[in-house]
Formats: structure tokens, sequence, C-alpha cells
């Protein structure tokens, strides 16, 4: 930590898993880059005795807290005990839900955790992630037809994470590897439904992913994997291959897992709008 560096303590409390809250603290956080916060976070807090407790830390080391509450009881006693120990006090939803309820008319159910019913959703976000698992690094296929995307890239192209992330927006995404010299599986020639995207990174990049994925498997690091006149000439072969497929690809060289995914949702979507127009046409 850097000397200049302030230290404050950041409360989060939930009355559900706190997944929400700790999405947003952050997002906020990242705004910040000279300030280091220490946090204490609070799920399930969905008793007045648990609420004590929260607010016995909060004066023991005073900082904003931040909440999402349903419960007005549970919401007055949490805003009511902060303002006595003089800290700031932020619910994350209300704004969003007091907007989204004026816009629709309606009141909302103050469901804990609503968010977290085991409904279709849920279960198509496990059955893609079941899909992304075994059908991960070019296993199984023969199935990939059933995939909705399906991400080509070389190694270290980060295939495997965007495609868990994407299931757990309920997308069943696979995945192959690109390697120089190895033909690709013919099913990927011949499919019909998913999307299929090209994964690159920039040469020296790459590199720099691969070194450290040698060094901490503690392989040698003489090899063509890490040579950079063989990367670069691998990163050439495979968008060739791309290009000549008419796939869409996606340079992951400054983007987070996060982003990538947001890339290949976007253009999943607009491919899904196009699909849907064709159809519409020819009824």
């Amino acid at each position: 930590m850097a000397q200049n560096e302030e230290v404050f303590h950041l409360h989060m409390v939930s009355d559900s898993t706190g997944e929400t809250i700790r999405s947003v603290s952050r997002a906020c956080l990242a705004q910040f880059s000279e300030s280091a916060s220490v946090e204490h976070f609070w799920p399930m807090a969905r008793t007045p005795k648990a609420m004590d407790l929260v607010l016995e830390e909060i004066g023991e080391n005073p900082g904003p807290v931040i909440f999402t509450l349903v419960d007005d009881n549970l919401c007055e006693q949490l805003i009511r005990g902060c303002r006595l120990r003089k800290v700031p006090c932020i619910s994350v939803l209300d704004p969003v839900i007091a907007a989204v309820g004026k816009y629709l008319g309606q009141q909302p159910t103050h469901r804990v955790g609503g968010q977290h019913e085991l409904d279709a959703a849920y279960f198509a976000r496990i059955e893609a992630m079941d899909w992304s698992l075994t059908h991960d690094d070019g296993q199984r296929t023969e199935e990939l037809n059933g995939s909705d995307i399906v991400l080509v890239g070389v190694s270290r192209t980060s295939k495997t994470p965007t495609c868990l992330y994407l299931a757990n927006r309920g997308i069943k995404a696979a995945n192959v590897p690109y390697v120089p010299g190895v033909s690709l599986p013919d099913s990927l020639e011949n499919l019909t439904h998913p999307l299929v995207i090209g994964l690159t990174n920039d040469p020296k990049r790459l590199v720099e992913l691969r070194r450290a994925r040698l060094t901490s498997l503690h392989e040698n690091q003489e090899t063509d994997y890490v040579d950079p006149e063989t990367v670069r000439a691998e990163i050439t072969e495979a968008r060739r291959y791309f290009a000549r497929h008419n796939w869409p690809v996606i340079d992951v060289t400054r983007r987070s897992i996060e982003e990538t995914a947001a890339a290949i949702m976007t253009a999943y979507s607009r491919r899904q709008e196009e699909l849907e127009k064709g159809n519409n046409n020819e009824s």
C-alpha cells in the first residue's frame, strides 16, 4: 500500500447474499484510487438483533455504510443508528425501486432475496454452467451445435473464464483452442445454431501471459509457446482462419473478462435480432 493512501472503513449490509452490494461497492471504490478500504461485510442481516451487531461494529469502526434492505423496520433501525454515529448511510436499491415503481404505477413486494428465487432463469444458468464445463477446451466437439456461443482462440485468450461468465448469465458457451498445426474439429465447420467468435490478443501481451503461466507451472521458458516471432505468426494464422469463416473477432488485449463478455453478448443479441427479423419476414 502506498504511504499516501487514505484508509477508511466501508460497511456493506444486506438482508440477502450481498452479491449486489459487493458489485456496487467494487464499482464505486474503483473511482477512488488514492484511498484503500477496510471492508466489513454483513450478509443475511434480517433481524433487529443482527442489526444491533452491525451498528456496534460501525460504532467501533466508523465509516460509510451502504445497504440493500427491503424491510422498512430494519432500514429505519440502520439509518437511525448511523445518524446517531454520524456516518453516511446509503441505500443502493431504493432510488431504483422507487423510480421503476413510479413508472409502473406499482408498489414493490419487499421480497427478501427475490432475485435468487429458483425460477426458470436460475435453472437455465445451472444448465449453461454444466454445458460450459463439459464443453471446455475442445471437449465433446460433436455436440457443439447445441451451444449458443462457441469461442475459438489461441492459448491464453481467456476462453474458459469468459465461457463461465457467459454461463452465469444463462448462455451455453463452449470453447475450442486454436493450435498451430492441429486441425480443428470438423463439427466446427458445419455449425448452424451457435454464434462462433474468434478471440485474439496482442502478441507481446500474449507472450507475457504465457511466460507467467509457465513460471507458475515451473516449466521451461525456452519453447515456441513463448517465442515472440512464433506467437506473432500464430496470431496471424488464427486471424486468417477466422476471416476465411467470416467469424466476428474480438481482441481481448485491453479487455477484462466482463468487457469481453459484454462485447460477445452484444454480438449475440444482434444476431438473435437478425434471425428473428428473418423469421418474421418469411412468415
